[in-house]
């Protein structure tokens, strides 16, 4: 059995952005505040995925009635990226979706978006099940509520990891000149929301 390693390896990874679309964020003030601060983490996550050459998939449910992915994230895609429409709750049940993640020739998913216990956890037990290793993380996800924390509890017993926007970053990284390097050709990225570098 191949040893399977415990950080995630940047030239092994693709990121997967999962419905990030207004239809799947709550409406009350309290929620606003909270998915405006993960919608945000979000596309800081997929610009640092951009500018490392990390490949990316996007994917939307039903745009019609959900609305396309958010322009702050969509704004943050490198130009071309293919957004893909999944008309059921797992990424890994549509064929072209499963072979666009193929395609990289990654074998780490790395899942944001919305809804934790819903989509993200579907397409992460989906990918599971088809020998990807999963890394979903927590604070750039999201679920009303206590749904969040079931979903990831649910990725986890499938055998998911749960990861940090910041963990992500410097495991993509993973040395001080290669992160002070990084710093310096992107300043536009020293301040993600939410925590610190």
């Amino acid at each position: 059995m191949a040893r399977v390693p415990r950080l995630l390896e940047r030239e092994d990874c693709v990121l997967i952005v999962v419905d990030v679309q207004p239809g799947f964020f709550a409406a009350s003030e309290q929620a606003s505040a909270k998915t405006t601060d993960v919608v945000a983490r979000i596309a800081w996550l997929v610009r640092v995925a951009a500018a490392l050459e990390v490949p990316i998939v996007v994917t939307e449910e039903q745009p019609d009635r959900n609305g396309p992915t958010v322009g702050v994230v969509g704004e943050a895609l490198p130009p071309g990226t293919r957004v893909f429409i999944k008309p059921v709750f797992g990424l890994a049940d549509v064929p072209e979706i499963v072979e666009a993640v193929e395609t990289t020739g990654r074998q780490t998913a790395v899942l944001i978006g919305a809804e934790t216990d819903v989509c993200v956890a579907h397409s992460a037990l989906g990918l599971l099940d088809r020998g990807f290793r999963v890394a979903v993380v927590a604070d750039a996800t999201y679920s009303p509520e206590s749904m969040h924390d079931h979903g990831l509890r649910r990725i986890v017993e499938a055998g998911g990891v749960i990861v940090h926007a910041k963990g992500v970053y410097y495991e993509w990284l993973r040395t001080v000149d290669a992160a002070t390097a990084f710093r310096s050709a992107h300043p536009d990225l020293e301040e993600p929301p939410g925590f610190s570098l």
